[in-house]
């Protein structure tokens, strides 16, 4: 007889939480790794001898290997043990890491940022399936917003850190703390994290079968609505995001050291409410959560892109409310997104999602440059039809969300 699957393991409160927080500081180190580069540029430019377009293609290579890697990733991520597969990218994320370290040259450095986006692209699908499979679709919410503290993590100490490090140490240092981070994480994440294989049928797939599973999530018009929907979430956030910080220097006429405080205050603000919003997402329903908290962030992308001059504490203000609302709908939307496939296509449904958001970054990043001028003083123009753009994609969301339906519920871990 063919034997069933392991059922979904029944973690105590303390070693729930404790897996919890592992998952946000793989998360925070994922996340630190893509930010902490764009601060880098001058010192790589120094360094290599290379220009800004060079740096930027460094960037765009993180994140398009992560979007590729996603992608494939449907195809083998739910034929393994989660933990067996979350400890594997993790280790090739950190050796990504160092090899960015101890990069004797641009090119090297170019190959050890793709090999980063490869496995860094999969840990965030994996940490969420991760979720799916062990927390309760009504406790979802909350347990989302405890692991998208990462961001506030990364905003608040990961990046200002990193920085101030590559300031006084070299451009390598930062990398050089993230290896010792992850080794650390990688460490209490194998002690704690439950073995899980509850979503692993009786039988495998075959290898010939994976292609035609992965294109079979996109047949699907349950899934096909999802993924429009977290495309398009993505897009709208990132039409703003990449270019915040050269319009504050630019435009506002603020130092670059100011505008540390400024990403400070936004990360610290959205700590505070990133849990809480979790905690709301579940009490009122996730897809109602989305819809308000997405319909409030039109407020601040309004804002953000039509600022008059504004001393530094108002516009610290001003991110602060941008990042709680814009990176706050993102917790409802999560959650949301693991009730969608059935328990034995989660992991591949999530990675796939996790490609189609890189993509809607890249997507909005580029999009948002198209309208952008620079003037010979530094002045950059054109930055208010990006927050109509995002302002009008945000209320396409609102409307789409209600299209999003989950699977129908096959039973909840206690």
């Amino acid at each position: 007889m063919t034997p069933l699957p392991a059922a979904a393991p029944m973690l105590t409160p303390a070693r729930e939480r404790a897996m919890l927080w592992l998952l946000a500081l793989t998360q925070f180190t994922v996340i630190m790794d893509f930010m902490v580069m764009m601060p880098l540029a001058p010192q790589l430019m120094q360094a290599f001898g290379i220009g800004p377009a060079a740096v930027s293609g460094a960037v765009s290579a993180y994140a398009w290997c992560a979007g590729l890697s996603g992608l494939l990733a449907a195809t083998y991520v739910d034929r393994f043990d989660r933990k067996k597969l979350l400890l594997t990218m993790f280790c090739l994320f950190t050796l990504s890491n160092l090899a960015c370290a101890l990069a004797p040259n641009f090119h090297v450095l170019l190959w050890s940022r793709a090999f980063a986006g490869l496995t860094g692209g999969v840990l965030g699908a994996i940490v969420m399936a991760i979720i799916g499979d062990v927390i309760p679709a009504e406790r979802r919410g909350a347990a989302t917003g405890v692991v998208m503290t990462s961001f506030a993590m990364a905003a608040v100490g990961g990046v200002p850190i990193g920085v101030v490090m590559a300031a006084h140490f070299g451009w390598a240092s930062p990398f050089y703390l993230l290896v010792l981070l992850s080794f650390l994480i990688w460490f209490g994440a194998a002690r704690v994290l439950p073995s899980l294989t509850a979503h692993m049928g009786a039988a495998a797939t075959p290898l010939r079968q994976a292609l035609p599973n992965l294109l079979a999530l996109f047949r699907e018009r349950r899934h096909l609505d999802a993924f429009i929907l977290s495309v398009v979430n993505m897009t709208a956030g990132m039409l703003l995001i990449p270019f915040i910080s050269p319009v504050l220097v630019g435009n506002m006429g603020l130092a670059p050291a100011d505008v540390t405080w400024v990403y400070l205050a936004g990360g610290c603000a959205t700590l505070f409410t990133a849990r809480r919003i979790g905690r709301w997402a579940d009490r009122a329903g996730k897809r109602q959560v989305y819809r308000w908290v997405a319909l409030a962030s039109i407020v601040p992308m309004l804002l953000v892109t039509h600022l008059p001059q504004l001393p530094l504490w108002a516009l610290m203000l001003a991110f602060s409310l941008f990042m709680v609302l814009v990176s706050g709908r993102t917790i409802p939307l999560q959650a949301l997104l693991t009730t969608i496939p059935e328990p034995r296509k989660r992991g591949a449904f999530l990675s796939a999602n996790s490609a189609l958001q890189s993509l809607g970054n890249g997507l909005g990043a580029w999009l948002g440059g198209l309208t952008l001028q620079t003037d010979a003083a530094g002045h950059i123009s054109g930055f208010g039809m990006n927050g109509w753009l995002a302002a009008g994609l945000s209320l396409l969301t609102v409307w789409w969300v209600a299209r999003v339906r989950g699977a129908a519920p096959q039973g909840a871990p206690a």
